[in-house]
């Protein structure tokens, strides 16, 4: 007979840990299933009609759509999304949230000190785009390097990157997208794990290297250099020139050793993709725990994905620390909604095809499990996406659920390190910031070997401890911030998973 999970008392579903095929009793009642169920799949624990709240986490994640039998499969078929608690009590958990915070001793880590103040977990020389028309050159000339072994006379420089994007031109000069591919591509250019960049354009486009200089109170003292295809003379010309300039720059960038560093200086983004039904229950809350850790370090992390907390966003506000935080969420939430709405779409066109093949069934399922990322401490500011985060704690920067492109967000907002949680699988990576990825199943992490950094599946196979786990993601945060490549980096993935998020009419 298949174990059942059942995560709070008032839940009427229980969660399946392994396949369960006709004929079993997973519940031990003595109804059996009717047809085989995969793993992280929900059963109702008792008889269900039509109407009636279905509930996971102790909160409710759909409706019945028919009756239900006691033993039935619970999903798609059955059970669709609806209302949810908007009844927002702002900041009723914040001194339990206050509470939470755990009282650490210091821990460090072996970073890149910069002179503004901020620590860099890698040195990294960054190409950035800032139009399309300049995507290729950035592209070949970083191959160029790398291809010329010079990187290999310079051991303080942990690679070259190449940011490459489809937009920056054809676009307004004003508006929300606008405003995020600067802050983004200022971001990168600035972000403490780069230690020298170079911005490409063609020379006409909209995206001006001078104007986000202006924007940004920048005063010629960043780490950046820039120069334009038309002024440079060409592809071929250009490709050339970058290579040199690259050349030009190691020796200085190279200057800059790793030194020990404390753990208040590191910023740490949450993410989840291809989650499914164990996401909830092992992985994200056990990331949870180590975020929680962070913030009791001094340091801070950034929880993403708006359309993905869409239900459960009442959980975060019950700890905001004040109202003008709380309402910045709340603004956010509203503005998703219209926006949905505009494009046909809803905020339950989520989860995903494969988030619903592992076990998810509606957005608020999803989100419950996807909030636990966060721990459990105040909410100290929301910001929008790509905007630099100057506050300690728990944070939430606004951005779609697409992992690219809140990951660039994230990045832009200043992590140096990225939490990537899977269920599904995913083959993702990221730059400047490394990504390590933990696996919510032992399938999974024996399935993709060459992928998966930490397993969080033996939490239910081998009863590991949610704060066992969240103490092995703490220590491997703490290695990787101090060079220990992740299997990511050593699959070489990062440069096509910057993705900027574009708001607005293409012209």
């Amino acid at each position: 007979m298949a174990d059942i999970l059942v995560l709070n008392p008032v839940d009427n579903v229980a969660i399946l840990t392994e396949l369960t095929v006709s004929g079993e009793d997973p519940l031990g009642t003595g109804v059996v299933m009717t047809s085989s169920v995969p793993s992280g799949h929900k059963v109702a624990r008792v008889a269900l009609e039509r109407g009636d709240e279905i509930r996971k986490f102790g909160q409710i994640i759909g409706y019945a759509t028919e009756a239900i039998p006691a033993g039935a499969h619970v999903h798609s078929h059955n059970c669709e999304f609806g209302e949810h608690d908007r009844n927002y009590d702002i900041g009723a958990d914040l001194e339990l949230a206050r509470a939470a915070i755990p009282k650490l001793e210091g821990r460090t880590f072996m970073g890149y000190k910069r002179p503004d103040g901020r620590v860099g977990t890698r040195n990294i020389i960054a190409l950035c785009a800032t139009v399309n028309c300049s995507a290729t050159v950035i592209q070949q000339a970083a191959e160029a390097v790398k291809q010329s072994g010079i990187l290999e006379e310079y051991p303080n420089i942990d690679g070259i990157a190449a940011f490459a994007h489809g937009s920056g031109c054809g676009m307004a000069p004003h508006g929300p997208g606008w405003d995020n591919l600067q802050r983004v591509l200022w971001g990168h250019a600035t972000h403490p794990n780069v230690g020298a960049a170079i911005f490409v354009g063609l020379g006409c486009e909209t995206m001006q290297v001078t104007n986000m200089r202006k924007l940004f109170d920048g005063d010629g003292s960043e780490r950046f250099h820039g120069l334009t295809i038309q002024g440079t003379g060409g592809t071929t010309a250009t490709i050339n020139s970058i290579v040199e300039k690259v050349k030009k720059l190691l020796p200085e960038a190279n200057a800059t050793q790793r030194e020990e560093c404390d753990a208040s200086a590191l910023t740490v983004a949450l993410q989840c993709g291809g989650s499914d039904g164990f996401s909830g229950i092992t992985s994200n809350p056990s990331l949870g725990i180590a975020a929680d850790s962070l913030v009791g370090l001094g340091g801070t992390v950034i929880l993403s994905e708006t359309p993905e907390i869409y239900g459960a966003e009442q959980l975060l506000l019950r700890r905001a620390v004040d109202q003008t935080v709380a309402q910045k969420l709340v603004d956010k939430i509203t503005w998703w909604e219209r926006y949905t709405e505009m494009n046909g779409a809803s905020m339950d066109n989520n989860p995903s095809p494969g988030n619903k093949m592992g076990g998810l069934t509606t957005i608020l399922e999803k989100s419950l499990g996807a909030a636990a990322k966060g721990g459990s401490t105040p909410l100290t500011d929301v910001v929008s996406y790509g905007e630099q985060v100057t506050t300690k704690g728990f944070v939430f920067m606004d951005s779609p659920g697409y992992d690219p492109v809140s990951v660039t967000g994230q990045i832009a907002s200043g992590a140096q390190i990225v939490m990537f949680t899977t269920g599904r699988g995913s083959a993702f990576g990221s730059k400047p910031s490394p990504t390590i990825k933990l696996a919510t199943n032992d399938r999974l992490f024996q399935s993709m070997p060459d992928d998966m950094d930490i397993n969080c599946g033996d939490i239910i196979t081998e009863n590991v401890s949610l704060a066992d786990k969240g103490a092995e993601i703490l220590d491997m945060i703490l290695a990787t911030a101090s060079g220990q490549q992740t299997k990511s980096e050593k699959l070489g993935l990062g440069d096509h998973e910057f993705v900027p998020w574009q708001i607005g009419a293409v012209m």
